[in-house]
């Protein structure tokens, strides 16, 4: 058994419900042992292959635990700056496999830390923790004939974290020279970083293809996210029946999927096509299966035939660009103008749909003046369709020692709105 931290992106639960659904819709068997709004910890039966953080849109950095201390020594060094459990914790360091990466190095090697916590007592004092653990890394290498460097974080840092992006700059990676110390409620995990999310990959797909539509677009992370809650993979068909220029086209392609892509507006069609040739030759895949159709939503089944795909991600209309937060009774007009489209598209994806499986579907979240969030109601008419909920938090997921896990439990959809959005999105994953 192995076992690795997943650092999260901002968007905790989404972060975890996506890592859950890759590992079990791939067959891996895993636990989660531990989770908190900045890390999980995993156990799993075979080691990973390290580019699995290339197919994952909610994980910034993955790191093998190397060993652990309890979180009250932590505490101790740190809170109550206690001598002997400062020199307890060096020791720890200093005997565990955290640093053999560093020592093989060939030059004199640049190493960092990153300290993670939801303890608000102990992260003000992250940049003092940060400096007295790099000190003491640095000493250990030179008493064993290494020269080294410590990356340290500015005073203006909230908190004591090196960036994905100082990670990958610094290629800190490839000696597993960044050090995270993770903490729990009784256990801090250290831990070496073997992999990072890689923010310029997603920007190219992002900015750089010959199409893009900024007001109404989704990013190629959500995207992502979205296609692997469809249990999209190698061998399937996924249909996005509201394509635009193709960003959830583009994720599912990256999975090798063959891809249907349908908007009833012709420059999308043709702008969706551009980017998934431009796609194709940018990362050289061979063989790519993609089709786009022009066609309304009306139609689905009779253009795509009944039973004929996988899996079915979408992002219909979301409604107007608001110029303010709206009331509460003009955010419901919004929500009950658009029903009639997302009730007769979840119609026409289970007719589309093969038997098991997925559409993940996004609704509108709009803030109103109140603070209270209008949603679309959708289980009435997802039980006279005939589609099922998918909870992406089962009991099976967790480890005994994992705290409190029954609060995720009848998670049944995910919100992701930006703070200076007026309308996010509200993720729902069904199943025929």
């Amino acid at each position: 058994m192995s076992t690795y931290i997943f650092v999260s992106g901002k968007n905790w639960t989404l972060s975890l419900a996506e890592l859950g659904t890759y590992f079990q819709t791939r067959n891996l068997k895993f636990k989660i042992d531990y989770f908190s709004t900045e890390f999980c910890k995993l156990t799993v039966e075979s080691p990973l292959n390290t580019k699995i953080i290339n197919d994952l849109g909610g994980t910034i950095k993955i790191a093998q635990i190397k060993t652990m201390v309890p979180t009250k020594i932590f505490k101790e060094a740190f809170l109550e700056r206690h001598k002997p459990a400062q020199k307890q914790l060096s020791q720890t360091i200093a005997s565990s496999e955290v640093l053999e990466g560093i020592l093989c190095a060939p030059d004199k090697v640049l190493f960092g830390i990153s300290i993670y916590t939801s303890d608000n007592t102990i992260k003000p004092l992250g940049g003092r923790i940060q400096r007295f653990i790099g000190s003491a890394i640095k000493d250990e290498l030179a008493v064993r004939g290494k020269k080294s460097r410590f990356m340290g974080i500015g005073q203006d840092r909230s908190e004591a974290q090196l960036s994905h992006v100082e990670v990958l700059k610094k290629n800190l990676v490839e000696n597993q020279a960044e050090v995270l110390f993770c903490m729990g409620k009784t256990h801090t995990w250290i831990a070496n970083t073997i992999a990072v999310h890689n923010p310029f990959e997603f920007q190219k797909r992002d900015l750089y293809k010959p199409n893009q539509r900024a007001i109404f677009g989704m990013s190629p992370r959500l995207a992502r996210i979205m296609v692997n809650f469809s249990g999209c993979m190698q061998g399937k068909v996924l249909l996005d029946a509201f394509c635009g220029v193709g960003t959830i086209l583009q994720e599912a392609l990256l999975e090798q999927a063959s891809v249907v892509g349908m908007d009833v507006n012709p420059w999308c069609v043709k702008a969706a096509k551009e980017n998934l040739e431009w796609l194709t030759d940018e990362y050289s895949l061979g063989g790519t299966d993609f089709r786009v159709l022009q066609g309304d939503v009306a139609r689905l089944a009779e253009k795509m035939g009944v039973e004929s795909v996988d899996c079915v991600v979408s992002e219909p209309d979301l409604g107007p660009a608001l110029r303010e937060i709206p009331t509460g009774p003009y955010a419901q007009r919004i929500i009950a103008k658009l029903e009639p489209l997302f009730f007769e598209f979840i119609e026409e994806a289970y007719r589309v749909l093969r038997s098991g499986g997925r559409l993940v579907v996004v609704t509108p979240l709009i803030r109103t003046r109140s603070r209270e969030a209008v949603v679309m109601a959708l289980d009435e008419k997802l039980k006279e369709v005939g589609f099922k909920r998918v909870y992406a938090f089962t009991d099976d997921m967790f480890g005994l020692a994992a705290p409190e896990h029954g609060r995720l439990m009848g998670t049944a959809s995910f919100g992701e709105i930006d703070e200076h959005h007026k309308i996010g999105r509200e993720i729902h994953i069904l199943q025929k």
